[in-house]
C-alpha cells in the first residue's frame, strides 16, 4: 500500500545532509519545503534543480500553511525563531536521522558504514559495487559519489546503503545519528576519539559505537576493522556474527574467528592499487582500483565482506572496483599546472592526515609532497592532538599551516599551538611555517612550487577557495 503524501518542512535545509534528505523525500513523493540562512550556489541551485521551495531566513511565517512534519537540523538550537514557533504551536517535529529510519530504512536491508575515518569513501564504494553487481541500491552518503553524481538515491531495491555518522542528531536528541539506522550489515572501520565538542572523553565516544554494534540483529553481520584496538575491544561483544578485516596478512587474525579478511601482494602506483583479497586462507580474488593508500585497501576489504554478506555477484564487484571514481574532496586531484599536482582532501584528524600523506607518498613515489593544512574543526583546533599532529605530518617534505579558523573559541591553554608545532617539525628537519590564510599561502607557495611537486591541501571546510587560487597562480607564472 503506497504511503500517504506528507508535507515535510526542513529547518536548516541547506546543510549537505539535510539537502540530501530533502531530495530523498521529494523522490518518495512528498511535498518538501524548507528554510535556511545565506543559501548560495551550489546548494541553492541543487535545491532548485530538485524542485524544492525554501525560504531565506528563519521566520514563523515559513510555517504557514502548517506542514505535517517539521525536520529540525542538528545545527538548529533553541532561540531560532522558526523553531520557537514550532514549539509554541505544538507542530509535530523530528530529526533528520529519525526521518531516514521511518521513511527509508524500515523494511529494507540496511548496510551502514561507521567509524572515525573513511566513512564517506567506504559508503560510496559499497554503493557503487552493489550497483555494478546489479543490486540497484538506494543510498545516502555524506559527500558526492562521483560515479552517481549525487549524494543520495531512492530505488525500489531492498538494499539501503548509508553513511552512519556518530555526530549528534538534534538539539533534543544528543545521541549519534547512527543509532537510528537499523544496521543489518554494519561496517565499523576504526574507532579513535574525535568530536571533542560533543563527546566528553574517549569512554563516551566508545559507548556510542558499542551501542551501534549492539543494534545488529543475529541474522546480520558486524564487519570489524581489526587494525583498530578499540574495534577489537568492542566487536566481540556483538550478539551478531563478526567478520574482521585488516591490511596485512592474517597474523593479527583473532584465533577464534574463521572469517578474517586481509590483503596480500599489495602494489601501489600512480594509476592505483592492486592486491589479492583473502577470507582467512581462501582467496576471494584480485582487486584493481584507482584508489590509493593502505587505508583504502582496508576500505576495500570491508566492502568486499559487506558485498559477500548480501551475495553480490563477484564479477560485478570486481568490475566496480576498476570503475570506481571516488568521492569529491577525498584525495581529489583538482588540477595539474606546470607539473604541480594539486590535491584536495577532507582530512582533519591526525590519523586521517597521517594516512592521507602516506597514501600520497605511496601513489606519487619519489615526488616532493607539500602538505597544506587548515585547522578548522572544533577538535582540530584543540590542544589534545598537539603531539599527534607533529607525528602526523612527519611524512611530508614541507608543511604549511593556516592560522586557527576560530581562535576566539579557545584559550591559550586549550588551543592548538601552531607555533610550537612549527618548531617541533623544524627541529626534526622538516620545513614548516604558519601563514595567515589561503591568499597568503598562495602568494608564498605559487612562485616557488616546482615541477613534480604534489600539493596536498587538507581542510574540512572551503579553505577560502585555495585550490583554484593556487592553480590560477601557478598558471599565471
Amino acid at each position: 500500500m503506497p504511503k500517504k503524501q506528507l508535507h515535510y518542512h526542513l529547518i536548516g535545509i541547506a546543510g549537505t545532509a539535510m539537502a540530501s534528505l530533502a531530495g530523498l523525500l521529494k523522490a518518495a513523493g512528498h511535498k518538501v519545503t524548507g528554510s535556511d540562512e545565506n543559501v548560495y550556489p551550489p546548494m541553492s541551485t541543487n535545491l532548485e534543480r530538485m524542485g524544492i521551495t525554501y525560504a531565506q531566513g528563519y521566520k514563523p511565517e515559513n510555517l504557514t500553511p502548517a506542514p505535517d512534519i517539521v525536520i529540525v537540523g542538528n545545527v538548529i538550537s533553541r532561540g531560532n525563531p522558526e523553531l520557537e514557533e514550532v514549539l509554541i504551536r505544538k507542530l509535530r517535529y523530528t530529526s533528520a536521522a529519525a526521518t531516514i529510519k521511518e521513511e527509508f530504512i524500515w523494511g529494507r536491508h540496511s548496510l551502514a558504514v561507521a567509524g572515525t575515518h573513511g566513512k564517506t569513501t567506504t559508503t560510496s564504494l559499497l554503493a557503487w559495487l552493489l550497483e555494478s553487481a546489479g543490486l540497484n541500491p538506494s543510498f545516502l552518503i555524506g559527500g558526492v559519489a562521483e560515479n552517481f553524481g549525487t549524494s543520495y538515491r531512492l530505488t525500489g531495491s531492498r538494499f539501503f546503503v548509508i553513511e552512519a555518522d556518530e555526530y549528534d542528531t538534534a538539539y533534543f536528541d544528543k545521541g549519534p545519528k547512527m543509532w537510528h539506522y537499523l544496521p543489518d550489515t554494519a561496517i565499523v572501520n576504526n574507532i579513535e576519539y574525535d568530536h571533542a565538542d560533543i563527546y566528553r572523553d574517549e569512554e563516551a565516544y566508545k559507548f556510542a559505537f558499542a551501542r551501534f554494534i549492539n543494534l545488529v540483529p543475529k541474522n546480520g553481520v558486524v564487519i570489524a576493522g581489526w587494525d583498530s584496538p578499540i574495534v577489537r575491544e568492542l566487536a566481540p561483544k556483538s550478539p551478531a556474527p563478526v567478520q574482521s578485516f585488516a591490511y596485512g596478512d592474517d597474523s593479527i587474525a583473532p584465533k577464534d574467528m574463521k572469517d578474517h579478511w586481509h590483503a596480500r601482494d599489495v602494489e601501489f602506483s600512480e594509476s592505483g592499487t592492486r592486491f589479492r583479497a583473502f577470507k582467512s586462507s581462501e582467496e576471494w580474488g584480485r582487486v584493481e582500483t584507482p584508489l590509493a593508500g593502505a587505508f583504502n585497501v582496508r576500505n576495500a576489504l570491508a566492502v568486499i565482506a559487506a558485498a559477500e554478506s548480501v551475495k553480490a555477484d563477484r564479477d560485478g564487484v570486481r568490475q566496480g572496483f576498476k570503475t570506481f571514481a571516488s568521492v569529491k574532496r577525498r584525495m581529489e586531484v583538482r588540477g595539474e599546472v606546470s607539473g604541480v599536482t594539486v590535491i584536495d582532501d577532507f582530512a582533519h584528524h591526525p590519523t586521517a592526515i597521517r594516512e592521507t600523506i602516506d597514501a600520497v607518498r605511496q601513489k606519487y613515489k619519489g615526488r616532493r609532497i607539500v602538505a597544506v593544512y587548515e585547522p578548522r574543526s572544533y577538535t582540530a583546533q584543540r590542544r589534545e592532538f598537539q603531539d599527534d599532529y607533529a607525528r602526523a605530518f612527519g611524512a611530508a617534505d614541507e608543511v604549511i599551516f593556516a592560522s586557527l579558523y576560530r581562535p576566539d573559541r579557545y584559550t591559550k591553554e586549550t588551543a592548538l599551538d601552531l607555533g610550537k608545532l612549527v618548531r617541533d617539525l623544524s627541529t626534526n628537519g622538516k620545513t614548516a611555517k604558519e601563514l595567515k590564510d589561503a591568499d597568503t599561502i598562495v602568494r608564498d607557495l605559487a612562485p616557488r612550487a616546482r615541477d613534480r611537486d604534489v600539493v596536498l591541501i587538507m581542510s574540512n571546510g572551503g579553505f577560502g577557495g585555495i585550490h583554484q587560487k593556487l592553480l590560477d597562480a601557478l598558471g599565471a607564472r
